[in-house]
């Protein structure tokens, strides 16, 4: 195809795979859509979804998806590790092939508006399709959560940039975006103690003066402590640094590393030359490449 978005939206829902599939097989209904990974985590309670559609098709696949969550997900009954405003909590747009940010920006406004308008749910826009620069950090947008939102949102610091200041009744709010690349990847640490994990992340994200690209969170998955990380300038941040940084910080108070994950896919440049044990993934690194899935 000459012209490709990839959509990665991510859901809060990880244990009923029931929904998930109602979800993704919306976004597969969608002419020139083409879901390429599925990753649901119990403990997160949330799946991300990585599909690629055409410029003309991708806001259809997306609100499909959207409007299968909300009749799906009822926030108020949702417990998860990951921080969430909406049943479908984030839709990120990213340039593949054939077009431009500029192209991925009017997709995000015009589905944003669609969202809200027909289905009722409030959203924001965010990254490099925001409207307003207090709403341009997923962070900013999610803090407190679906529960603190409820209030938060009548203020004028939090209103959405389509729809009503109140939240759907169940299914919260949605952010709409637009970002480059990035690769989600979480190391998964040999000790149930959390606060080991949420020190790590403090001394590895950039905005306490660690590694340049890199946001991060620790969280408990599985019953083990999780460095979850988002490293956003795929073209800086080398992953195999990362590792061992994390390994470093890890020995330094006696734990080691048990794994690691990527969650979705990542863009080739980021994974060129190394082995996947390198940095603590299962199986190989083309099955994590993000080109070798679309061109498989």
């Amino acid at each position: 195809m000459d012209s490709l978005i990839e959509c990665v939206p991510n859901f809060s829902e990880g244990r009923n795979p029931d929904t998930i599939d109602k979800i993704a097989n919306a976004i597969a209904s969608v002419d020139s859509s083409r879901v390429l990974d599925i990753h649901s985590d119990a403990d997160h309670n949330r799946t991300v979804i990585t599909f690629v559609c055409s410029p003309a098709n991708v806001g259809d696949a997306a609100f499909l998806a959207t409007q299968a969550a909300a009749a799906e997900i009822d926030l108020n009954h949702h417990t998860g590790e990951h921080p969430r405003v909406g049943a479908t909590d984030v839709i990120p747009l990213i340039p593949v092939v054939g077009v431009t940010k500029k192209d991925c920006i009017e997709v995000a406004h015009a589905l944003a508006s669609r969202i809200s308008d027909e289905l009722g749910i409030p959203t924001y826009l965010y990254g490099e399709a925001a409207l307003v620069e207090r709403n341009r950090t997923l962070r900013d947008i999610r803090r407190g959560g679906f529960e603190k939102l409820r209030q938060a949102i009548r203020g004028s610091d939090r209103r959405p940039d389509f729809g009503p200041c109140k939240l759907h009744p169940t299914a919260g709010a949605t952010a709409v975006g637009v970002r480059s690349y990035l690769v989600a990847y979480n190391v998964l640490l040999d000790t149930r103690d959390v606060s080991e994990a949420m020190a790590i992340a403090v001394q590895i994200r950039e905005s306490e003066g660690g590694v340049k690209g890199v946001q991060a969170m620790g969280f408990n998955v599985r019953g083990k402590a999780q460095v979850s990380t988002n490293l956003t300038d795929v073209g800086a941040v080398n992953i195999q640094l990362v590792y061992r940084e994390i390994a470093k910080l890890a020995a330094s108070t006696g734990t080691s590393i048990l794994g690691s994950e990527i969650v979705g896919l990542a863009p080739r440049v980021a994974l060129e030359g190394l082995d996947a044990q390198d940095i603590g993934l299962p199986g190989r690194i083309p099955d994590y490449v993000l080109e070798d899935r679309i061109s498989g």
